[in-house]
């Protein structure tokens, strides 16, 4: 132990620490944690920042810098890009091999020697999942699926990057087509790469979204580009808002391997560009031959219908006589009927039984009222009249 007369200096400090560490620490470590700054230089090293969290809390509990040199970043990230599909980027949950090192100027730090690719994707299949559980949880990851695909999509939203060889081949395609259909394409800007894809396919949905009736469908295409890219499209709010879009989404994000998530969630997902509009053709194709079969056997109904008629015409005709004859026969009847039921209540009927009919002025007295002495009336009996006059009334 120094006194305060014989202080150490602070290099001879530092010296004392880094041969402690050296001594206690001599070999290669595995180590997990997350990168929180990844910085490649200019002459082919790479600076990194490892952090531990706490799970229950978030909170950094630890932390560490890093170098991979460049003879060793130079072998390690093409190999972890290749394993991986990812390049070294902030976020990213890594096994590395490391040496501890103490520099009396620079301090603690940590050379990494290797790197284990397969811990790394073993957290981005375990983040993946959790995001696709907490869509499913929130009945959010089908809504886009179960919308109806247009049966004309004509009107169509692109959301693509302008200088995307992609989004050339998906209108040379459309515009190309040996049927000549027509199609109306509107491009909505957006990266397709690096870390602004989210912000920028959400930002042209929103877009989109402010006029829903101009639109049939829409179409996100990327065409080419690295499969480490791909990581950009899997991210729960990109996800979030294809799957709750009020439009049919139809991916074409170009790459061979698993769906992204936003793949996942979209209506349709096709491998290319030109896949994508190959499927727009095709339904309207489908269409077409639906309307040309409809034009074909329109006239064949029309002309079994007029046949059919024909026929029951010549039918009603052959019957008509008979008909006729049998009406006419049953409004005889009919008269029959009524002229003895007219003949049965007819004055000279009811005369016959007995009554009799009085008449002053040739009219039916039907009253005592209607009469007064000296009046001059005729009662008609069924065999004659006999013509009185009144000389009282009661």
């Amino acid at each position: 132990m120094t006194s305060s007369e014989n202080p150490l200096s602070l290099a001879a400090l530092n010296a004392m620490v880094r041969s402690a560490i050296e001594q206690q620490l001599p070999m290669r470590y595995w180590v997990t944690g997350e990168l929180s700054e990844v910085r490649a230089t200019s002459v082919g090293h790479c600076y990194i920042e490892l952090i531990e969290r706490n799970e229950a809390t978030g909170e950094i509990s630890a932390k560490a810098r890093g170098t991979i040199w460049s003879r060793v970043y130079s072998l390690l990230r093409p190999y972890f890009l290749e394993q991986t599909g990812r390049d070294f980027s902030v976020g990213l949950k890594v096994l590395l091999q490391v040496s501890v090192n103490f520099h009396e100027v620079y301090g603690f730090s940590l050379d990494v020697c290797d790197i284990e690719p397969a811990y790394t994707i073993g957290d981005m299949a375990r983040q993946r999942l959790l995001i696709v559980q907490r869509l499913t949880d929130e009945g959010v990851i089908d809504l886009n699926k179960e919308l109806p695909f247009p049966l004309l999509p004509k009107r169509i939203a692109v959301i693509s990057s302008a200088s995307a060889a992609g989004y050339g081949d998906f209108c040379d395609q459309l515009n190309g087509n040996p049927y000549g259909f027509t199609f109306r394409v509107e491009l909505f800007p957006s990266p397709m790469q690096g870390s602004r894809v989210e912000e920028g396919i959400i930002s042209a949905l929103d877009a989109i979204a402010r006029d829903t009736e101009e639109w049939d469908v829409v179409v996100i295409i990327r065409g080419g580009g690295a499969t480490s890219d791909l990581s950009c499209f899997d991210t729960y709010d990109l996800a979030n808002n294809c799957a709750q879009f009020p439009l049919p989404i139809v991916t074409g994000i170009g790459h061979q391997r698993d769906d992204t998530l936003l793949d996942i969630v979209a209506h349709t997902r096709v491998k290319t560009p030109t896949a994508a509009a190959e499927l727009l053709i095709h339904s309207m194709l489908v269409q077409a031959d639906k309307i040309a079969g409809f034009c074909r056997a329109i006239p064949e109904a029309v002309s079994r219908h007029i046949a059919d008629e024909r026929r029951r015409v010549d039918m009603l005709v052959q019957h008509l006589p008979v008909s006729v004859a049998m009406m006419l026969q049953q409004q005889r009847h009919k008269l029959d009927i009524w002229e003895q039921q007219l003949q049965a209540s007819s004055p000279e009927r009811i005369l016959a039984k007995g009554y009799t009919l009085t008449l002053c002025d040739g009219r039916i007295v039907r009253s005592a009222s209607q009469l007064s002495p000296g009046k001059e009336i005729v009662t008609r009996f069924s065999d004659g009249e006999v013509a009185s006059t009144v000389k009282s009334k009661k």
